[in-house]
């Protein structure tokens, strides 16, 4: 374990210290990742700050998904609408939010998940607009009775907010004798109790959601909002791994662009890749490529700035290597 006790405000400084030997290769990097970790929490805002029209542009910036956006943008202009005509005294439509995503991993549905709990914090649909993010273990139990408190208890800690649950199909994979259809009774009847306080999102992927619903016909009535996430096209996944790399202070060489563009167009031909694919795999083999950048660099003489910058083709895996 490294114990750092220099105190740094830039990188310049760690480039200077490490020039006159004041520190090694390992410790620049490790205070690199420390002052940007350190911008990343001042400049956040504290909860509850962020206007509408920020926690829009921030959906609008995530790579690709554009009917998504758009879906969003949709539900964000109905509850608007509604309350105005609420406000007027008007009939309006029952704000009915339970959602159903459909997509493989890394597709941005947690993302676009926590982008709406700020989205309806601020206009007041959620009192506190946060996500608890939970999956079978969290929900089912080992006896008669406890499957419905655990599910119970992770509504309580969701109310105010999001329950978002992943792999929900999950639930009925079981048969009849399963807790899996007890955790479900007690979650409808949680979305009923609790109706103008919390918002249910069932994740998973395409086929197995639509097995789902067709196993359990009266919860395709209760999450009326369906939205499909749609594999990344390999420009898409270039692009969030330079988005990737630039935050965190690094650059990709044309070598290192050129194998990573490679090893994703081949990861998208094998069969498992709706299982490891899309952002997460980009970001795995980013953080890889990050790791073995330092072990090039730690027994290095010399290091420059721009050494520490740049990670070459020769730091990109394989995915088998990850």
């Amino acid at each position: 374990m490294i114990n750092l006790k220099f105190k740094v405000e830039n990188p310049n400084q760690i480039i200077e210290m490490l020039s006159r030997g004041s520190i090694t290769p390992v410790e620049a990097i490790v205070l690199l990742k420390e002052i940007d970790e350190k911008k990343e929490t001042t400049s956040a805002k504290p909860p509850g700050e962020e206007k509408i029209e920020d926690i829009m542009k921030e959906l609008d910036n995530l790579v690709g998904l554009t009917k998504v956006k758009q879906l969003v943008k949709e539900i964000q202009a109905f509850v608007e609408i509604q309350k105005r005509r609420q406000k007027e005294q008007l009939i309006s439509e029952p704000l009915v939010l339970h959602m159903i995503f459909k997509g493989n991993p890394g597709t941005g549905k947690t993302t676009v998940a926590r982008l709406l709990g700020k989205i309806f914090k601020q206009m007041e649909v959620l009192q506190k607009g946060h996500l608890v993010e939970v999956e079978r273990a969290d929900l089912v139990g080992e006896y008669i009775g406890h499957t419905a408190q655990k599910t119970r208890e992770q509504v309580r800690r969701a109310l105010g907010g999001i329950l978002f649950i992943d792999e929900a199909y999950s639930l009925a994979r079981g048969g009849e004798k399963d807790f899996g259809k007890e955790a479900i009774d007690t979650l409808v009847k949680a979305m009923e109790d609790h109706k103008d306080n919390l918002i249910v999102i069932l994740a998973g992927y395409k086929e197995e959601m639509e097995w789902f619903l067709r196993t359990n016909p009266g919860l395709r009535s209760r999450f009326p909002i369906q939205i499909e996430f749609s594999d990344y096209t390999i420009e898409e996944l270039m692009e969030i791994a330079k988005i990737m790399v630039e935050k965190r202070q690094y650059k990709l060489t044309p070598e290192a662009l050129a194998k990573l563009e490679q090893i994703l167009k081949d990861s998208q031909r094998k069969a498992n890749y709706d299982k490891m694919g899309n952002a997460r795999l980009v970001r795995n083999l980013i953080e890889k490529a990050i790791r073995r950048q330092a072990l090039r660099l730690v027994n290095q003489k010399k290091i420059t700035r721009e050494d520490l910058i740049y990670i070459k083709g020769e730091d990109i895996s394989e995915i088998e290597e990850i």
